[in-house]
């Protein structure tokens, strides 16, 4: 074998493309082994031909003249493609002289190779056994005549035919033959152009063209009149009459070389003229060109393959008639017969290497460079095309030269080259004649077909399961258990096709060689459902699902094996014969796990979708699919409607199995029972459910139980009264019960342990019920309440016994509401049942102060949802009757909320470790529970339960719970904003004093803002600017007046006697100049003036300015941006200046989405139940995100916007600015922005400050009005005019760029 010679990759043009996923450019992938290449094939015309010239020049048309010289003024090679190696060695060594291969690594002209080693053939006449060309059809478009003008077809008709994608591809190019016969020259150039056309080229190939040009000069003419406007060509342009373009241009090409297969293709048609084309083309650096003549190419190239596979077929024919004539006597042979098989092998053969030189050409010119092409659909189409060829005529390509290619584009980085090579793999692996071929290169790609079972791609991931079930079947022992085993685990996959495929996968690897022996043992096909066979499969089952311990629910797998092993699954019977008998010699975790399985099929059949958590691409069923569900859900509920009291029976000790086989009735068609006559299965159902319920107290079984028999309970049914009285027995059993045990209870003195949990299990038995059904007429409020105040007294009572009191205590109000929502009730009704509300909620109150945590959480949840139903909500939509209902919590219940919530919320819990272990899932538990409290709260806040100013309790915790309640405190942040802008806005400053009031009292004020805390405050109040958004001038008077009261606070508390140290609250300056960047230059330097008259009334020492002021400062004064200037001991980290826009840009998108959820002032009545909270998603970006996004820099040292994104932000409708009555200016405006409040203490503040604000008005020009409100230019602009001049006296230290260091400011 020769060895392969390196060559160097060459990458010129746009056309250039890089290696796939695990492929490097320009190193030449691992070596396959070679097998012999073109031996008889991907030869142009054999130098032996018969009929043949020996001179190259006499095939020199006018389009191939000069062709060497005119390709090399293209590119010295193709200008859009990556050269390969490609194991083609042989065929350069198979003939010495003239050549007659192309090699595709040698970078030579593929036109001056063509001229060189094609000779002219003389014209041949057909086969006299084929059929000849079709005539034009009767009544066709074409005009036949003499005169070439009559004759002469409009000039695009073949492109608006194919186009039109109506008329019959066959008849279309009979016309065009004809049109061809009657004048070659024109017809062929109508054929190229065409194709020109095709690419979407406003250029034609004329005449003059035609004989002066060589196909390099024709190709550079035709891209220099390219329309290059709009980057859409026929095969990529949109709209309704481009949809079918491309598969009735890939028909054309067909029908072309079907028509010409048997006369023209041999006889003098220009085929090697419109392969140099195609090849030309497909080097271009126009993507149109090189996508169109691509697709033709390896159209045309899957064509001939077809012809070249019949002419193969012809020949083997022929080879056999000639030997059988050859083998008869003497006196019965037939020397004549025997010449005409020899002649017409002869000419067979001609043509055979004729069709094998044209494959040979496109192959070597387009495929070898355009399976690499930069463009994925140019690459998937080359692997769709050689998929295809290796399938039709895989004597010759199915071989490791050619499947290399597929191989290597496993690696491909696009989603749809890869799915097309794992198509074509799978028509490959089909077949098992074709598999024993492909041993070599499963031994070398095995391992990356089965790691694209991974794939990030769905769709290719199904695709890659899929071939490996067909490599599984057809080639046994090829995959080992270590590539099983990474395949087992994709049956839980949240994406079905893909869990169906693994379970399919699943199937046919485990159970389904069990099966087929079971079957055959027994005998027969039709004996493979026999008992044996499926008691095998669920054995089997059962040992993966409990051996591979993969997942904790049956319901995925069952799913997964669904499409592939239903039938297996919906056998009922055999499912309930193994759990029902005796000696079955199941262990109890395997009996649990087949209940499991019994419920997951019955759910599967009875529902027919996928379980919770799955996703499926579908929008419902099929009608042939509803009906299969109908028939199964009926005979489902026909079994075991007979064999559930038996169950039910055998295993009602064991809560983990009776919960499961009570939700069976969830799946049934219940009026069979009276339809099948059934009542007595009915009896003893009800029968073994009431055993169920007096037996067990667990939460699950109950729930269950009381659900199940709220589903028979149905008025319209005919057994609704056996039904009932059965419900009304097990209802006065417990309450009997409940009374006796109570009154034991309350006189006994000491409390015995017996008789507490009997209790605490009917109090457990009746809030199950209660919760399900109406059991109004037993009056249990009375009882409950005497219990919970004797446990609110004393304290004796214990939990067990207090949590099932307080559910059935608020299921007992909320039945009672229910009862008088419906119809007129009188005043005396609403008033009772408001004095029991009352009263229930000052016994959660007191029980919020209990020392006993679970107690407290309980009587918050339920409190929180009594608050919310009995809020001013209950009255909208006409039921202002139950006005007398409403309840407002009083102050000190607010407080005590909100203390619970500060005591049992936001607490720090332990660290995670891997997630596995017992801590961790309760540590996750405790989380959730503890979210399902905050959004109780929250609640409460947006619904007007609760005062708005308690928000600040929750806001202030944004930023250190972030990771746990974030999602939570900023849906709240966001709906509190929309209720009420101002109100919101104070109520984050709010949170800002309270922690910094929090800290000072804690540390003192020495060193405060060097404090990690301090840092954490920092960073929240850079939180609460982002979420203003970038609507500046809707939040102008907003953000003004935050800085006024953060100006207030921090100079609320002088420093003490004789002190020269700073105020206590000064360093909440610090915390304010994070909202700086909000504001209008015009606002900041009216705070500073602000700032300076506060500041009048402290004194400090020269030449020692206060740190918190400096700052300050510095973030309201536009001369300096905060990166070029930061104050000593206050280092703002640097951030890259290409993020600006993206976070501006992720600002817009935010605040947009925030825009979007426009509530009215008081939201929709959420559901009855504090427990529905949204589920929690990784926001570890959004946090990066919104840390990055705060600088200053992107308020006034911003990208400039353009004309119409500065008409698109200052518009209307973006910004929204209160109606002034002294005219629309924004002058006018400044005066009522309300910068200080009608405070005596500030009168003669504002006195001295009204000339200022009257000079602004009067040196504001109108242009000064309409600024950009985020142009750096214009903001810089106006600095330079009055800004710098308006520093406070106190304030006005000298700012002093360095000129060597740049970036230090010295103060």
């Amino acid at each position: 074998m020769p060895t392969r010679n390196s060559r160097a990759v060459r990458l010129e043009g746009r056309g250039m493309v890089m290696a796939g996923d695990g492929e490097v450019v320009g190193q030449e992938p691992l070596p396959l082994l070679s097998s012999p290449s073109w031996t008889t094939m991907l030869t142009l015309r054999s130098s032996s031909r018969l009929h043949s010239s020996s001179s190259p020049s006499s095939v020199s048309s006018p389009l191939q003249r000069e062709i060497g010289g005119g390709q090399r003024g293209l590119s010295a090679s193709s200008s859009s493609s990556v050269n390969v190696p490609c194991d083609d060695r042989n065929s350069d060594q198979a003939s010495e002289g003239n050549s007659d291969s192309l090699s595709a690594d040698e970078g030579s002209d593929f036109e001056d190779s063509l001229r060189r080693n094609v000779k002219k053939r003389a014209a041949k006449r057909p086969l006299k056994t084929t059929p000849v060309a079709k005539q034009p059809k009767k009544g066709s478009q074409m005009v036949r005549g003499h005169s070439q003008k009559e004759s002469k077809p409009p000039a695009s008709y073949l492109f608006d035919a194919v186009k039109a994608a109506k008329s019959d591809m066959q008849s279309l190019v009979d016309e065009w033959l004809d049109s061809y016969k009657q004048d070659q020259d024109a017809g062929f150039l109508e054929l190229i152009n065409f194709f020109i056309q095709s690419c979407g080229c406003k250029g034609t190939v004329t005449r003059e063209m035609f004989k002066k040009m060589s196909n390099s000069e024709i190709i550079q003419h035709l891209t220099e009149q390219f329309n290059e406007d709009s980057g859409d060509y026929p095969l990529t342009a949109p709209g309704p009459s481009w949809k079918k373009f491309q598969s009735s241009f890939c028909e054309f090409v067909k029908t072309l070389v079907y028509q010409c297969q048997y006369s023209l293709l041999y006889d003098g048609f220009p085929m090697d003229k419109l392969i140099s084309l195609l090849t030309g083309l497909s080097d271009s650096q126009v993507r149109a060109f090189r996508h169109t003549s691509t697709l033709a190419a390896m159209k045309l190239m899957t064509s001939l393959v077809r012809v070249a596979l019949q002419l193969s077929l012809h020949k083997d024919n022929n080879q056999r008639q000639y030997e059988a004539e050859r083998n008869k006597g003497p006196g019965q042979r037939a020397p004549e017969r025997l010449e005409s098989l020899l002649e017409k092998r002869k000419e067979l053969q001609e043509h055979q290497e004729e069709i094998e030189g044209m494959m040979n050409a496109l192959f070597r010119g387009v495929f070898v460079h355009r399976y690499r092409d930069v463009l994925p659909e140019i690459r998937a189409i080359c692997i769709e095309e050689i998929g295809s060829w290796m399938q039709s005529y895989s004597t010759s390509f199915l071989t490791d030269s050619y499947l290399k290619y597929i191989g290597w584009t496993l690696h491909d980085k696009h989603r749809e080259v890869r799915l097309k090579c794992l198509k074509a793999l799978k028509g490959l692996y089909s077949s098992r004649d074709l598999t024993t071929r492909l041993e070599l290169f499963t031994s070398r790609f095995k391992d990356r077909m089965v790691s694209m079972v991974m794939d990030r791609e769905y769709d290719v991931a199904v695709e890659a399961v899929r071939l490996l079930i067909l490599i599984h079947k057809n080639m046994e022992g090829v995959l080992t258990d270590a590539d099983c085993e990474s395949i087992y685990p994709v049956v839980y996959a949240s994406n079905r096709a893909l869990a169906s495929a693994a379970g399919e996968f699943l199937y046919w690897k485990l159970f389904y060689p069990e099966c087929e022996t079971k079957m055959t043992k027994t005998g027969g096909k039709e004996q493979r459902r026999s008992p044996c066979a499926q008691r095998t499969f669920f054995h089997l089952l059962l040992s993966f699902f409990m051996e591979s311990k993969l997942h904790d629910h049956a319901t995925y797998l069952v799913d997964s094996l669904w499409d592939c092993a239903g039938s297996q699954l919906k056998n009922w019977e055999s499912l309930t014969s193994l759990l029902l008998e005796k000696d079955q010699n199941l262990g109890d975790m395997q009996e649990s796990t087949l209940i499991e399985i019994l419920v997951s099929s019955v759910r599967q059949a009875s529902e027919g979708h996928p379980p919770v958590g799955r996703v499926t691409g579908r929008k419902g069923l099929t009608l042939k699919e509803r009906k299969i569900q109908a028939n199964d859900k009926v005979k489902l509920t026909e079994h075991l409607i007979p064999l559930l009291p038996q169950l039910l029976a055998k295993f009602s000790a064991d809560a983990e199995k009776v919960a499961p086989l009570l939700q069976l009735l969830n799946y049934f068609d219940l009026n069979i029972y009276c339809i099948g006559r059934l009542e007595k299965h009915l009896e003893l159902f009800l029968q073994q459910l009431q055993e169920v319920v007096v037996k067990h107290a667990e939460p699950t079984v109950l729930e269950a139980g009381a659900h199940a028999l709220y589903l028979l309970c149905n008025p319209e049914f005919t057994f609704f009264s056996r039904v009932d009285f059965a419900r009304s027995q097990l209802v006065d059993l417990l309450a009997d019960r409940f009374q006796q045990e109570l009154e034991e209870l309350l006189q006994s003195s000491f409390l015995d342990e017996d008789e507490v949990y009997c209790l605490a299990a009917t109090l457990k038995r009746l809030s199950a019920f209660y919760n399900a059904h109406d059991l109004t007429h037993w009056k249990l409020y009375e009882p409950c309440y005497q219990l919970l105040q004797r446990a609110v007294d004393t304290g004796e009572i214990p939990r067990q016994v207090v949590l099932p009191a307080l559910s059935l205590i608020y299921v007992s109000i909320l039945w009672t509401l229910t009862h008088l929502s419906g119809s007129g009730a009188s005043q005396k009704q609403l008033l009772s049942l408001k004095g029991r509300m009352v009263a229930f909620c000052k016994l959660c109150q007191s029980c919020l102060s209990d020392m006993d945590p679970e107690i407290q959480e309980q009587a918050f949840v339920l409190l929180s949802d009594l608050l919310l139903i009995f809020s001013p909500q209950m009255i909208v939509g006409g039921r202002d009757f139950l006005r007398p209902l409403v309840f407002f919590p009083e102050a000190t219940l607010q407080s005590e909320l909100a203390s619970f919530l500060m005591d049992h919320v936001f607490i720090q819990p332990g660290e995670l470790g891997s997630g596995h272990s017992q801590e961790d899932h309760l540590q996750i538990e405790q989380l959730h529970q503890r979210r399902r409290l905050l959004a109780g709260f929250c609640k409460l806040l947006l619904y007007g339960v609760l005062e708005m100013d308690a928000a600040s309790d929750v806001f202030k915790h944004y930023s250190r719970f972030y990771s746990d309640y974030g999602d939570i405190i900023k849906e709240t942040l966001t709906r509190a904003r929309q209720i009420d802008r101002s109100q919101c806005s104070q109520i984050l400053l709010l949170s800002l004093k309270q922690l910094y009031t929090e800290l000072l009292q804690e540390q003192g004020p020495e060193g405060l803002n060097e404090l990690p805390a301090f840092t954490e405050m920092r960073d929240l109040a850079r939180r609460f600017a982002l979420s203003f958004g970038p609507q500046q001038l809707q939040n102008r008077d907003l953000v003004v007046k935050l800085h006024k009261e953060g100006i207030k606070f921090s100079l609320s508390e002088p420093p003490p006697a004789g002190s020269s140290s700073q105020p206590p609250h000064l360093a909440f300056l610090e915390l304010l100049s994070e909202f700086s960047p909000r504001l209008f230059h015009q606002d900041k330097q009216l705070l500073l003036s602000y700032l300076e008259k506060y500041l009048q009334h402290f004194s400090q020492a020269p030449g020692q300015p206060w740190g918190p002021v400096t700052i300050y400062c510095h973030s309201l004064s536009p001369v300096e941006s905060m990166a070029e200037a930061s104050p000593r001991g206050y280092l703002r980290p640097k951030r890259r200046r290409l993020e600006g826009p993206a976070r501006q840009h992720r600002e817009d998108v935010s605040s947009s989405q925030e825009e979007s959820l426009q509530l009215n002032s008081i939201p929709a009545t959420p559901p009855l139940t504090s427990t529905a909270v949204k589920s929690r998603q990784p926001l570890g970006g959004l946090d990066k995100m919104e840390e990055e996004g705060a600088s200053e820099l992107q308020f006034t040292q911003g990208h400039p916007l353009s004309g119409t994104q500065r008409s698109r932000f200052s518009g209307p409708q973006h910004f929204w600015t209160p109606c002034n009555p002294l005219g629309p200016g924004l002058g006018n405006q400044l005066n009522r922005l309300s910068l200080m409040e009608e405070d005596e203490e500030e009168l003669d503040i504002q006195n001295e400050l009204s000339g200022e604000w009257q000079d602004m008005d009067k040196d504001s020009s109108p242009s000064e009005h309409r600024l950009d409100l985020l142009d750096s230019r214009e903001l810089n602009i106006e600095v330079e005019r009055g800004c710098s001049h308006r520093l406070p006296s106190q304030l006005s230290w000298s700012f002093r760029r360095d000129p060597v260091e740049g970036g230090k400011t010295d103060l």
